[in-house]
């Protein structure tokens, strides 16, 4: 079902779906840059083609998704208005069915707790692959309140923003215009000269056409997508899975060497060291092909 209005949508979405749940996980850092949770509501700027819309995303009485457009960053036709939709959609999963999920999980040690504290979460993603890509970077080797730090700062000084009630709505920095730039340039940004090359690099090569969301995806294989991300420079397997997981929607991808899903599973099981690489895929072996949700929800313990 979907509703559409001139001044708001309403999109249907699955009984495996808690809005409050959601809002609850992306509420988790008070230093997020690209949306604003705001009475319980979410407020970004969406680009689409041409156009920069800024959306308020909210559940109306019926428990489905509204979407309000705000005063003068509205969609110029209906196509635009298609696009918005398919944006949201993706954002919050609402695509996936996670029925056999959570019958999956209601059965097994770990994930039991989980699914039953967290339900209706979905896989909050990231839909753009260059953000995508840049957050995997920006994370790698530091802590998760210190990678929100170094993203804030190469959004606002690379980035462009739109206003409304005095407050900025930033829209995630465009590849194109980062792969004119020099390690030089974004040295302001205090991180390594490694992760500055990488971001370049990345930029480069989606600027230029030589990759893609389109190009990943066609490939239709976990194996295959994750060897085309591996061979970027920066992009190891934690990276690469987590790119996978959170934009390309692989439902394997799974991070198994991820520091939050070890503390995670030490936290659940009560074990004193962290688990060996063998103790993870021996307990994942049930989730074959919810890797990825697997993982999601035990983050949630965390964060």
């Amino acid at each position: 079902m979907l509703v559409n209005q001139q001044d708001h949508l309403i999109i249907a979405v699955p009984k495996e779906f808690n809005f409050k749940e959601n809002i609850s996980y992306m509420s988790r850092s008070n230093n997020e840059c690209m949306f604003e949770i705001r009475d319980g509501k979410v407020i970004k700027a969406i680009p689409v083609g041409n156009e920069i819309l800024l959306v308020e995303v909210s559940e109306n009485t019926e428990g489905n998704l509204l979407v309000r457009f705000i005063e003068k960053y509205t969609p110029s036709s209906d196509s635009v208005r298609d696009m918005v939709v398919h944006y949201v959609r993706d954002w919050f999963d609402l695509d996936t069915d996670l029925k056999p999920y959570y019958e999956m999980a209601k059965r097994d040690p770990l994930l039991q707790q989980a699914v039953s504290e967290f339900y209706g979460l979905r896989n909050i993603g990231i839909p753009d692959l260059f953000e995508a890509l840049c957050w995997g970077i920006l994370g790698q080797q530091i802590n998760l309140t210190y990678a929100y730090t170094l993203k804030r700062r190469f959004v606002e000084t690379f980035g462009n923003s739109i206003e409304w009630e005095g407050q900025s709505y930033w829209i995630f920095p465009e590849p194109e215009y980062i792969a004119k730039l020099t390690v030089e340039d974004l040295s302001s940004l205090k991180m390594t000269v490694k992760k500055c090359e990488y971001l370049i690099g990345v930029a480069q090569l989606i600027a230029d056409g030589s990759l893609s969301k389109a190009q990943v995806l066609e490939t239709g294989n976990f194996k295959e997508a994750e060897n085309m991300l591996i061979k970027i420079r920066g992009i190891g397997p934690w990276t690469a899975n987590y790119v996978l997981m959170r934009c390309l929607r692989f439902p394997n991808a799974f991070p198994i060497a991820d520091v939050g899903l070890h503390n995670a599973i030490k936290h659940l099981t009560g074990a004193e060291e962290k688990p060996t690489k063998e103790e993870i895929l021996k307990l994942a072996a049930p989730w074959e092909n919810w890797e990825s949700y697997a993982t999601f929800y035990l983050w949630r313990f965390l964060y």
